[in-house]
């Protein structure tokens, strides 16, 4: 089961991430710092998440300022020093409330009541999940680009690194070519399949089938190599590493 982790102290969120996954069943799949990171991260992809980890005060605000932006209807774990949240917490999707520090045997108790909940909905649930037909999501598969007069298709599968320069998208393609596109880099991303693209940082969108391997960097941070020569080293946070790891495996 996929895990969010929203805390903005790395070295409680590296702690945090340990514990969980001592527990096989299961991944956290990304370590957020801030409500605004959390906002975009879960209006993109919460569908694919099955727990949430939230430490109530992060540097931007609470995180019940989450809430204000976007539907979250995946249980929520809260973590923070103080005891003065909890009927908040309640009100939030919240399944447990854990003071800091935090114990071992707490993370672990609150991953138990979260199976033992959603072993009770299962169960009483008419038909099996697994049974349920869902509408397959279509991505784009290809875009239009100016060069001089003329307008260009390029495929999305021919396109190995999307890359924002100066406010300007460009694709880069396998082949070598760099064109512009007339969009923003979310805008993007949303279109592409998230299974064969991953923003690795705030700058880049990478086609899985470009990387050739990645390498330690500077403070935990990975660089990846591509098939193609890209224009600056393609560098991901170390926030990101554990879930591009994830991703290429997958």
């Amino acid at each position: 089961m996929n895990v969010l982790i929203v805390e903005d102290e790395a070295h409680t969120a590296s702690l945090l991430q340990e514990i969980i996954e001592q527990d096989k069943d299961f991944m956290a799949v990304e370590k957020l710092e801030s409500v605004a990171d959390a906002v975009y991260y879960l209006s993109k992809y919460q569908q694919n998440l099955d727990l949430l980890f939230f430490d109530i005060q992060l540097a931007d605000g609470h995180s019940f300022e989450i809430f204000k932006h976007v539907d979250v209807f995946v249980p929520v774990v809260f973590c923070t020093a103080y005891d003065e949240y909890t009927l908040k917490a309640i009100k939030n999707n919240g399944i447990d409330y854990i003071l800091k520090p935090f114990r071992e045997e707490d993370i672990h108790a609150a991953l138990a009541r979260y199976k033992k909940l959603t072993s009770a909905l299962q169960t009483k649930n008419t038909r099996p999940f697994q049974m349920e037909q869902l509408p397959q999501t279509r991505y784009q598969q290809s875009f239009l680009t100016q060069l001089r007069e003329k307008t260009i298709v390029r495929q999305v599968k021919d396109i190995a690194l999307f890359y924002i320069e100066f406010e300007t998208v460009y694709l880069f393609t396998f082949t070598g070519e760099q064109l512009p596109l007339f969009k923003n880099l979310e805008y993007i991303e949303s279109v592409c399949d998230p299974r064969q693209f991953f923003r690795v940082n705030r700058q880049m969108l990478v086609n899985k089938d470009a990387v050739l391997n990645i390498e330690p960097y500077f403070n935990r941070k990975v660089v990846v190599q591509l098939k193609i020569k890209p224009p600056e080293k393609v560098i991901v946070s170390r926030l990101k590493v554990t879930s591009f790891k994830n991703w290429l495996e997958h």
